[in-house]
């Protein structure tokens, strides 16, 4: 038996490393240009057949060009990668920033994963803004903080407005809105850069500072590497741990559980070193809460709010800022809840969503690639998710519609906040930080300050999304399969929610320190409160 399980165990690791090189040669050799011609035809056959909003900034006859002129434009074998490049331009100019292609990845065996986990690259450490149309270094992971308000010039001896400018090319925004690209370039650059180039060692990035330039270079290393000699400690002196009694065991595991439900709570992301929900008080006279969420995705959001309402409540707290600034969207019934805190009268938060499929839950919770037990596993939930779709689907003026819950008539949360709101945004507010920003906005809840949101006003197809991999070229592409919108509109279509204060900020800003949408809000509060004397 033992010799049966040795037997089975290598030949699960031997089919497991095959499995590997065979993806690996499938995205880097080339594909003959009726493969990848077939490729361009599953992608715009599932976007017509799934995506409920697919000609809303562009028509059917645009779009039926582009495609023909990607695929009469593959003439010759490309790689995964050179085809990538092609592809996700192409579905870019649908303007859904929920659809898109996801570049190709190389694949690394357990081995190899076991021992790239031990490595860091220094340059992913580096967090970038964008600001007065140049990339700078915002902040650090690291420990060279000095690289901080630097400016970029090359990487890879390439010039960096080069490259931003081509990887702008590969994803979209909601509509014809141009303030998303700027920041999303910015926050992911480090991951296009590595679609783009693939797997490095070593990286030459050039930098200005103080009116010098300098190239530093950044390298592959061990996790506990450090620029500071460690202090050398005698063997002699140190302490061995002592072992601790079940009681303290008892303790400490309440503790660490203790720990993790508030990191939970928080949405703490332990690679960043940053919780995503995040509750002060400020301001000089009387207290000011300020309430940053970076995301709508992770945590317990429940228990948060319940929390933080409370404290605003017992702070007795007149004015609340609801910092949403590069907050990229994340969950509808998260967004729907704070609302809650925030009205004193019943809400319908968003409209029944138009679809093209009555099964959009069970399509994408198929979707993707996947290995065949993890696929046989996620099939025993298709008949409560199958069941579910029926009962949510119907239609409405010739159109399918789903129910969403968050389209009912919901009442306000008994503790509500009656207080001022100011809400603070840029163009990396996307999906549902546009959709809530919308609904503050437009019923006169809030008053918006800073940059035009880069999720569109009107409405962002998102919901469920459906996720295809190519059959040649292994390329994953995506998109949304529910049209949300909130019952406001503008007649303008295709832009994000146009700030009541504009304000964008300068590189100036930040070398001296300074939040000018926070500032001008704080000022504001302050102006306002001297008025009412």
């Amino acid at each position: 038996m033992r010799k049966l399980y040795v037997g089975l165990f290598t030949s699960f690791l031997l089919l497991s490393c095959a499995s590997v090189d065979r993806y690996n040669a499938q995205i880097n050799n080339a594909h003959t240009p009726e493969a990848l011609q077939k490729d361009v035809d599953i992608v715009y056959r599932k976007l017509q057949r799934l995506h409920p909003r697919l000609y809303t900034y562009i028509s059917k006859e645009e779009l039926d060009a582009k495609f023909r002129d990607l695929k009469m434009s593959i003439t010759t074998p490309l790689n995964s990668r050179q085809f990538y490049k092609r592809l996700a331009s192409v579905v870019a100019e649908v303007r859904q920033g929920h659809a898109g292609v996801i570049p190709p990845m190389q694949k690394f065996t357990k081995k190899e994963r076991k021992e790239l986990s031990k490595k860091k690259f220094e340059f992913h450490s580096l967090n970038f803004e964008h600001l007065d149309h140049n990339l700078w270094v915002e902040s650090t992971l690291g420990e060279d903080s000095t690289l901080v308000g630097s400016k970029l010039l090359k990487v890879g001896g390439e010039p960096v407005g080069k490259l931003v400018e081509e990887y702008k090319r590969y994803f979209a925004s909601d509509g014809y809105n141009t303030t998303f690209y700027d920041k999303k370039v910015a926050r992911n650059f480090a991951k296009y850069y590595y679609a783009d180039k693939g797997y490095l060692d070593s990286l030459a990035v050039t930098f200005s500072a103080a009116d010098s330039v300098y190239t530093k270079v950044f390298r592959r290393i061990l996790k506990d590497s450090t620029r500071f000699e460690k202090e050398q400690k005698d063997s002699a002196t140190i302490e061995k741990p002592r072992k601790l009694s079940k009681e303290e065991r008892v303790l400490a595991k309440r503790e660490r559980k203790k720990k993790l439900k508030e990191e939970d709570k928080y949405g703490y992301i332990k690679a960043k070193k940053y919780y995503h929900r995040n509750l002060d008080f400020i301001g000089e006279e009387e207290p000011v809460a300020y309430m940053q969420i970076r995301s709508f995705t992770y945590g317990n959001y429940k228990d948060f709010y319940e929390e933080a309402f409370k404290k605003i409540d017992s702070a007795q707290a007149n004015n609340l800022i609801l910092d949403l600034r590069n907050n990229g969207g994340g969950r509808l019934s998260e967004i729907h809840t704070l609302y809650s805190y925030l009205t004193d009268t019943p809400f319908q938060f968003i409209q029944e969503g138009e679809i093209k499929t009555s099964f959009p839950t069970v399509k994408s919770f198929m979707s993707g690639s996947t290995s065949v037990s993890n696929t046989l596993f996620r099939s025993l939930f298709v008949p409560a998710l199958f069941v579910r779709d029926i009962l949510k689907t119907h239609k409405k003026e010739g159109k399918k519609v789903y129910r969403f819950k968050e389209a009912k008539l919901k009442p306000a949360k008994d503790l509500h906040f009656s207080g001022s709101v100011y809400v603070l945004i840029n163009g990396y507010s996307f999906s549902a930080s546009s959709v809530l920003t919308n609904y503050l906005q437009a019923t006169n809840r809030a008053l918006v300050v800073g940059e035009e949101s880069g999720g569109a006003y009107n409405s962002t197809v998102a919901g469920q999304t459906k996720v295809v991999t190519l059959p040649n070229s292994k390329l994953d592409f995506y998109f949304g399969m529910m049209v949300l919108e909130t019952p406001f509109k503008t007649e303008i279509e295709g832009y994000g929610v146009q700030p009541d204060v504009p304000i964008v900020p300068t590189h100036q800003d930040r070398i001296q320190h300074l939040d000018p949408e926070l500032d001008w809000v704080l000022q504001h509060i302050k102006k306002t409160r001297v008025k009412n004397k």
